[in-house]
């Protein structure tokens, strides 16, 4: 996928060596289709075969209760399509690569609207980058010029993202690196793909190891929302602006991504988009996710 991590043209990056696990007796259809030019593939009728990663959380979940799984059921139900879901174990930023574009799936969820590795759905919501800080810190924090910003000594993020780009701007980012590479272990970013979990980022904050943490917030919502700890999530309400003057966007379109040259089937999920648009953002409310006006 390739919302939020800039750089996701993310969930886009490195290498890892994981076998695919496929699910629903489907057999590796990466395999099937070797040799096959991706814009020359076509969705099966009957079934929308979603690719998702289980280390997706909150996103998708094995059991179902990712909240991406359960618009995608929305949205195949709206199709009059039966939803299967093509599990692997490698992390999301490899869907597009090694599943679409190969064939093994049709759709691939919330990528970043206008991703250019593939044919986007119209938009089915908008959210950005939050700050998450405890209630009980009395910081609030909701752009990157803001004066609580100064008083954070301690401050959680995710790699490759827009979070990364403004930190190295506020003097933060060479203060906390060895706090950051602790919250993967130390593990070398060069070799692998690495990333900090919403889950962990937030439960840093909880504790009070972190003074704040700063995400994209489908990836916070739920464990903000379920923290035993009151903690506040604000939205970033204000586009970065670097040094040099360049814009650092810290709001987002999310779309569904369908195989470049598949207008067919992006056309059929805009239709369903409009039918279901009231139970997607139920689902979006349900997880805590905020919602933002959309931009397209």
């Amino acid at each position: 996928m390739s919302r939020r991590y800039r750089s996701k043209s993310l969930r886009g990056a490195a290498g890892l060596a994981i076998c695919a696990v496929l699910s629903t007796g489907l057999a590796s259809a990466a395999g099937t289709v070797k040799g096959t030019v991706a814009t020359d593939l076509k969705a099966p009728d009957g079934v929308l075969r979603i690719c998702v990663s289980t280390k997706g959380a909150p996103y998708t979940i094995k059991d179902g209760s990712g909240f991406e799984n359960r618009i995608a059921v929305a949205i195949a139900g709206a199709m009059g399509r039966q939803p299967e879901f093509v599990w692997t174990d490698k992390p999301s930023i490899f869907l597009v690569r090694d599943f679409l574009d190969k064939g093994a799936c049709d759709v691939v969820m919330g990528v970043d609207d206008g991703d250019p590795r593939v044919l986007t759905t119209s938009p089915y919501y908008r959210t950005g980058y939050v700050f998450v800080t405890r209630t009980d810190s009395e910081l609030e924090i909701d752009n990157w010029s803001d004066e609580d910003l100064r008083k954070v000594k301690t401050i959680g993020y995710q790699f490759h993202s827009p979070a990364e780009v403004m930190l190295k701007q506020t003097g933060l980012y060479e203060d906390n690196l060895i706090y950051q590479y602790s919250l993967v272990n130390f593990t070398d970013r060069r070799n692998q793909y690495t990333q900090v979990s919403g889950e962990r980022l937030v439960s840093e904050v909880a504790n009070g190891t972190a003074d704040a943490a700063v995400a994209f917030a489908p990836d916070v919502a739920r464990y903000v929302k379920n923290s035993s700890t009151p903690l506040t999530m604000k939205v970033v309400n204000q586009n970065g602006l670097t040094k040099s003057g360049e814009l650092i966007p810290q709001q987002f379109d999310q779309s569904i991504a369908v195989r470049k040259g598949d207008t067919e089937l992006r056309a059929e999920i805009d239709a369903a988009l409009q039918k279901v648009r009231p139970q997607i953002e139920a689902i979006l409310k349900e997880e805590g996710i905020p919602l933002l006006q959309p931009n397209t």
